[in-house]
């Protein structure tokens, strides 16, 4: 039959203990010889050392492989998307709806093209895109040589939007039956929107329905057109000043006053019949001016 085991007291278990921790009869500290404990000591330095050298030159590796101002891998559409202001959506159709007897619906487009042209401030741009660009060409730049090392933007100014920029005429047409509406494309990286250097990309509307209810529109920018010095982007770390080039329409509505309307950005590179995204290359809208 087993024997009890015999209960120590708190005594010799801390005297234990101190016999665990230094064995005088064989040297020994917490178990081990001074010269185990050199050994193993050597082990953990040189073991702890390489896995945080292999560490440090993975991430060395890594951060000399990674472009601070491009992504190495992009999931963005290779052709940009088109947005139209004011940007009053609702759903999947785009309305902008007015009425020129009523202040605070006009007022209200006129408000949304204000503050989306603020950016664009003719004082502002040539405060930080002071840069004197060649018109007609891509500007191409290899280097860093804008302050901050960042590279350069060509300013565009609101007063290039001509009768719709709202300078001359703070309504935009809205207080009437002559609507400005300002088209933009969307940015991506790198993109050059065509091979032929001298084929810039430009903006051209047609009426899908109630033709009869437009007699003219009119282009800001002369004719449209997206000058190629605003291409390529080079993403917002490398550009902070840079702004989209834009492009204004003004619509002289008549009759009914309302039309249904697709604006296309057209150039070779630029694709606009993508089924699933009805906004690549192009946008359609509804502009209504109700009385």
């Amino acid at each position: 039959m087993a024997t009890l085991k015999e209960k120590r007291t708190c005594g010799q278990r801390c005297e234990d203990f101190g016999h665990f921790v230094w064995n005088s009869d064989n040297g020994t500290f917490m178990g081990r010889t001074p010269e185990k404990w050199v050994y193993i000591s050597l082990y953990y330095v040189a073991f702890y050392v390489v896995m945080t050298a292999l560490f440090s030159l993975a991430i060395w590796v890594l951060m000399h492989t990674l472009s601070p101002y491009t992504p190495d891998y992009q999931d963005r559409l290779q052709s940009p998307g088109v947005m139209v202001w004011p940007d009053t959506y609702g759903g999947e159709v785009i309305e902008i709806t007015y009425n020129t007897s009523d202040k605070a619906s006009w007022m209200k487009m006129s408000n949304i093209l204000h503050a989306f042209l603020k950016p664009y401030n003719e004082t502002k741009q040539f405060e930080c895109n002071f840069y004197n660009c060649t018109k007609g060409k891509y500007f191409i730049q290899k280097t860093f040589s804008a302050p901050h090392h960042t590279k350069w933007s060509c300013p565009f100014t609101q007063s290039m939007l001509g009768e719709c920029s709202g300078l001359e005429d703070p309504s935009f047409g809205y207080n009437g039956t002559r609507p400005c509406v300002v088209i933009k494309m969307n940015r991506i990286i790198h993109f050059l929107p065509s091979d032929h250097v001298d084929l810039p990309p430009y903006v051209n509307c047609t009426i899908l329905d109630g033709q009869e209810n437009v007699a003219r529109m009119d282009y800001f920018p002369n004719s449209g057109v997206m000058d190629l010095s605003y291409f390529p982007y080079y993403g917002k770390l490398a550009q902070p000043s840079y702004v989209n080039p834009l492009v204004a329409i003004r619509f002289s509505l008549v009759r009914e006053k309302q039309a249904k309307i697709q604006c296309r950005v057209v150039s070779d590179k630029i694709s606009y019949e993508n089924y699933y995204d009805p906004y690549e290359g192009k946008v359609i809208f509804n502009l209504k001016a109700l009385k």
